[in-house]
């Protein structure tokens, strides 16, 4: 399967899917743009900046009027707000199985400290899940699929207590964010002997990037 991870992590992010799909844009234009001509459709999970960038967005919905975007109700008037017509948007509902002839997508419902979703998706064969921002995954069962981004924001308690700047962004971090540890540990549950997993929004030291 064909992807490519365009950034991960608070500074943004985006994940693109057989060249035609995104899952999140909270990325620049200019970091999308080698893409934009042949995406068909995006996937969003929640309005944070760093995973629903505005501008972006916008000037897609200008450049691109057919493009297809994809979302929960908490999304819909976000998307309408940066000038997506309604007709464009597909409203989906956790746990539902959508048909989109080549693949096939479920949103699933994530823990965050707004409304927000992760997907799986079946696609060329390979099935695929999607899962950050969330401080738990161990209610979701994706048995030996082959690709796994799932979060990895922080590696353990310890870690993000020798870090933290204060109490408050400790414990923020804990009750949005999923550790290294616990996504490990879900990972054994389910990955298969030839499954792949990347860790997604990783922690980054101020001043670095994927880029």
């Amino acid at each position: 399967m064909n992807y490519k991870i365009i950034n991960s992590g608070s500074d943004g992010n985006c994940l693109i899917i057989e060249n035609k799909i995104a899952i999140d844009v909270g990325v620049s234009y200019k970091k999308l743009s080698p893409y934009v001509k042949n995406l068909k459709i995006i996937f969003l999970t929640h309005r944070h900046g760093d995973h629903f960038n505005k501008a972006t967005i916008k000037k897609l919905a200008n450049d691109r009027p057919t493009l297809r975007f994809a979302c929960c109700e908490w999304l819909v008037k976000d998307l309408i707000d940066c000038g997506v017509e309604k007709k464009n948007i597909d409203l989906l509902k956790t746990g539902k199985i959508y048909n989109y002839n080549t693949f096939k997508v479920i949103p699933i419902k994530l823990y965050h400290d707004v409304p927000q979703c992760g997907y799986k998706l079946l696609i060329n064969g390979y099935k695929l899940i999607y899962a950050t921002d969330t401080n738990r995954i161990d209610h979701i069962d994706a048995k030996n699929y082959d690709y796994y981004f799932i979060e990895g924001n922080y590696e353990n308690d310890e870690e993000l207590h020798n870090r933290s700047v204060d109490e408050f962004y400790e414990n923020r971090v804990k009750n949005t964010h999923l550790s290294k540890v616990k996504a490990s540990e879900w990972l054994m549950e389910n990955m298969g002997n030839s499954s792949k997993y990347i860790f997604m929004h990783e922690h980054k030291e101020k001043g670095k990037s994927n880029d």
